[in-house]
Order: structure tokens, then C-alpha cells, then sequence
């Protein structure tokens, strides 16, 4: 049985894929913490999306996890293209969510100078609640908010720093024509971080590239659409 890995973005963790856990449960799934956020807050992050993705390839080979089918989301479909990038032959198939190839975020709520600035203004915990919020299609209201937002929390401002640095400088856009892997592309069409324009560039250019949007939802589809969102991943990589 191929092991399902997953890989959050910016301020995320893995306890925010709890309900996938659940869904896949009997198969082997893997929730990572990249370095400066989630359980692993309290590592540097890295300054770059290659970073991480070195970092995580390492982890799983520490694990003794060879090949792998990969979930990532926002940040971590950045890393996860990295990652495909130097160990094609260790991605089984590849989900690509909520997320795009271009790392100055062209279409965000926000540019990512703005984000900087207003963490070094408003704090860490401010930062990381208010951007929470922006996942949600009602914002602090949102069912699951309070979950990201603690899960947020838990970096510091050198990490977001970090992070935001990271995905400003990269651009996977020249590499997806080489991604072979079987690819699914998954996006929420009200999602205010990446809009449509980034997942077009990821379904046009990857060569084996499947889509699927989901209605009604934002940057947290796993969340808010999480049966929706649970079925396709299900149909895609156990089916």
C-alpha cells in the first residue's frame, strides 16, 4: 500500500488534516511539519522552497518512506513541486491544492511586502489569526477557524518572515511541463490567496493533469468542503 503523504502551507500543520486522516483510515498517511510551523514550531523555517523540500525528502527517507503518493497544499504545493522536481521516482501521484507555480502570489488578498510589514506591525498571534481568516468563506465565523488559527499561532514572526521570503523568491512555472507524474489539481473557487489564473497555469502545463473545483469554497476546501473534498482525494489515490 503506497503511503499518502501531506504537506500544509503557510502557517499550517499537521493537525489541520485531521479530517483526511480519518477519511483515509486503514491506509498509511503521513501529516508533515515543516520546519517553523506546527509541531515543529519550534525549528527554523527554512528561506527557501527548496529547503523545505530538501528537508522533507529527508525526513521521509528517515522514515524509511521510499515512494509515496503527495499532498500539498498552498506553501506545500510549492514544496511538493520541489519535491517532484528532484525525486520524480519517488512520487507515486501527485495532488497539487489550492495552490500555484507563480511565488509572488500575483490575485492575493494581499501582497506578500504587505504581509511582512503588517507582522512586523501587528505581532505574530494578530498576523497569524488574521490570515486564517482569509481562508475561510466566513472568515472568523468559519466552523474550523478557530483550528487553523491556534495551529497559526504557534509560529513566530521570524518563521513567517521566513516563510513569506520563501515563497516570494521562488517560481516553479518553467518545471511543469517536466512534471510527468499523474497530477490532480484541486481548487476552491472562491479561494482569495490563489485565483484561477494560477490553477489554469498548473492544469494547462502540467502534461497529466486532471482538475477538479469545488463550489463555494476557499483556501481551506479540505476544511469546509471536507466530504467533497475527501471523496475525490479518495477516488484519486486508493481507488
Amino acid at each position: 500500500m503506497t503511503p499518502i503523504v501531506f504537506v500544509h502551507g503557510f502557517l499550517g500543520g499537521s493537525r489541520q488534516w485531521q479530517r483526511q486522516v480519518e477519511a483515509l483510515q486503514g491506509y498509511d498517511v503521513i501529516t508533515l511539519d515543516l520546519p517553523g510551523f506546527g509541531e515543529n514550531a519550534q525549528r527554523d523555517a527554512f528561506c527557501s522552497i527548496s529547503g523545505f523540500a530538501d528537508w522533507a525528502l529527508n525526513e521521509l527517507k528517515a522514515r524509511d518512506i521510499e515512494t509515496f503518493h503527495l499532498v500539498g497544499h498552498s506553501m506545500g504545493g510549492m514544496v511538493a513541486q520541489e519535491m517532484v522536481a528532484r525525486a520524480p521516482e519517488r512520487v507515486d501521484r501527485l495532488v497539487l491544492y489550492g495552490t500555484g507555480s507563480v511565488g509572488v502570489l500575483p490575485g492575493r488578498f494581499e501582497t506578500i511586502d504587505t504581509s511582512k510589514t503588517r507582522a512586523c506591525a501587528d505581532g505574530p498571534k494578530v498576523t497569524a489569526r488574521r490570515i486564517a481568516a482569509t481562508w475561510f468563506l466566513e472568515r472568523e465565523k468559519a466552523l474550523e477557524y478557530e483550528l487553523c488559527a491556534t495551529i497559526a499561532q504557534k509560529s513566530n514572526l521570524k518563521a513567517m518572515l521566513s516563510g513569506l521570503d520563501a515563497m516570494h523568491s521562488w517560481s516553479g512555472a518553467e518545471n511543469l511541463p517536466a512534471i510527468r507524474t499523474k497530477t490532480l489539481i484541486v481548487w476552491g473557487d472562491r479561494d482569495r490567496t490563489y485565483p484561477w489564473s494560477q490553477t489554469e497555469q498548473l492544469w494547462q502545463s502540467i502534461p497529466n493533469a486532471n482538475l477538479a473545483v469545488i463550489p463555494n469554497s476557499a483556501h481551506a476546501t479540505h476544511l469546509e468542503k471536507a466530504e467533497l473534498f475527501n471523496g475525490i482525494l479518495r477516488d484519486y489515490l486508493v481507488a
